[in-house]
């Protein structure tokens, strides 16, 4: 009814913020609201040069605080409980007791950042495989690799260790989002995300506080660790016309909460493709992954809900290498003179490369490496004269971002556990036709599609 309680999800993603007011009907959760923006928060990496990957924090809080402005603000006032997703594996810095201020809107209160770092993003690169080999060996069944929070912690404390002395609380982007909501004098953290910054055992549910305290790793900036779908706390103040006192959840992975928003059937698999990509299947109830990981393997296996897992082929490698594609013609179109809006570059690839059926060119598009073979780069092979228009290339790309993926995790696997039909979502999916095509063509099992919000979504179910 009009007056029923709401519940809110948001995401902070890579490169947009998402929200969603989710309502109960007759048939499951319905989404009542939903509204995004993009966060333009990519910024300089002084210390770490070409290999750093940061996101200015205010930028992202100004997205989200726009995002939240622009939805009715009676559906706000009628949110009882707020989940939150976002990016895993990157690491924001805080001072506890001025992480943030509160100021009032045209909307009501709202928090900005105050003494914060940038966020380290998980595409951060800083952290080389001889850095890698050189940290202790984790207590996980998750191989370290760059980008992971704790991976990053060792960087800042062997190479700048001063910049450390400034914070005295660390989390991901959204744990810092709860934190600021609920003041939390502690972050506290999900399993899922702890399980991303690496030296976390899923097993114990316990940091490798022995294995990092003997090699100097300032453990204080560990968050506490929680169940996820647990209440992290209440709003410590009205925020956007949401009323004081609702509850939030203890933030989660995006990954998983988009995967939660669509997966109800043990016979079905997700295709995930935002800015990264990832292939999954849910592994049966009891399922333990190995205590020690294969670091040449191309499936993880991430904590998920009601300690369960997830099986992954989680790859660096999704609509990021189109944004980079993008990026390539927008600027060989200035330098030869031109001007040309990248927003505009976008839809008219796709609508050549649907004129494309078909291309002899190959792209094997990972330009990011892989966490199983970081040394990897992209290549392009069957090159012809007649499959060198933008169309074809565009093509092949999509192609080759799918091909990618499911290399890592192939068909005979994902029969062999039951598979009978693919899920698709993510942000990159729900815009490119070409990819759903690729997707439909090369997944031998129907595939079916879900929004650009799922994660969001997915946050608010699990509340």
């Amino acid at each position: 009814g009009p007056g029923a309680a709401c519940v809110l999800g948001i995401d902070l993603g890579t490169t947009s913020v998402k929200a969603a007011v989710v309502v109960r009907g007759e048939q499951g959760p319905v989404v009542a609201e939903s509204c995004s923006r993009e966060t333009r928060a990519q910024t300089g990496s002084p210390g770490a040069g070409q290999q750093g990957m940061e996101q200015n924090v205010r930028k992202i809080i100004g997205a989200l605080n726009e995002c939240l402005a622009a939805l009715p603000q009676q559906q706000l006032q009628r949110v009882s409980h707020i989940g939150i997703s976002g990016q895993m594996h990157g690491i924001v810095f805080w001072k506890r007791d001025q992480g943030c201020k509160w100021t009032e809107s045209e909307t009501g209160p709202n928090f900005e950042p105050e003494e914060v770092s940038n966020l380290v993003t998980w595409q951060d690169g800083r952290c080389s495989p001889d850095f890698l080999s050189s940290l202790p060996q984790p207590q996980s069944h998750i191989s370290l690799a760059k980008g992971f929070g704790c991976a990053t912690v060792y960087w800042y404390l062997k190479k700048s260790p001063d910049f450390l002395k400034s914070y005295d609380a660390a989390g991901t982007i959204h744990d810092y989002v709860v934190a600021m909501l609920c003041d939390l004098k502690k972050p506290l953290m999900s399993d899922q995300n702890a399980a991303s910054w690496g030296y976390f055992s899923c097993r114990s549910k316990s940091w490798n506080t022995d294995i990092l305290e003997k090699s100097g790793f300032p453990v204080h900036l560990l968050p506490e660790v929680g169940d996820p779908g647990s209440i992290a706390g209440r709003t410590i103040s009205a925020w956007h016309g949401i009323p004081k006192g609702a509850e939030v959840g203890i933030a989660l992975g995006d990954f998983q909460c988009s995967v939660y928003s669509c997966l109800t059937e043990r016979t079905d698999a997700v295709l995930n493709i935002g800015t990264s990509a990832q292939l999954t299947i849910s592994m049966p109830l009891g399922f333990q992954p190995p205590e020690t990981p294969d670091p040449f393997s191309a499936v993880t296996y991430y904590p998920y809900f009601r300690g369960s897992y997830l099986a992954v082929a989680a790859s660096l490698n999704g609509g990021n290498v189109l944004a980079m594609f993008v990026d390539m013609v927008t600027q060989w179109i200035a330098e030869l003179g031109l001007e040309v809006q990248e927003t505009t570059i976008y839809p008219k690839i796709i609508k050549a490369a649907l004129t494309q059926n078909n291309s002899k060119l190959s792209i094997h598009p990972t330009v990011f490496g892989e966490r199983h073979v970081p040394e990897q780069l992209a290549s392009v092979t069957n090159i012809s004269v007649s499959d060198v228009s933008l169309g074809h290339v565009t093509r092949a790309l999509c192609r080759g971002i799918i091909e990618n993926l499911h290399s890592m995790l192939p068909s005979e696997c994902l029969k062999e556990m039951g598979v009978r039909r693919i899920l698709g979502t993510g942000s990159a999916l729900a815009r490119n036709e070409v990819l759903r095509q690729e997707a439909e063509r090369i997944l031998p099992f129907p595939v079916v599609y879900g929004k650009d919000v799922d994660a969001a979504v997915g946050a608010a179910m699990v509340m």
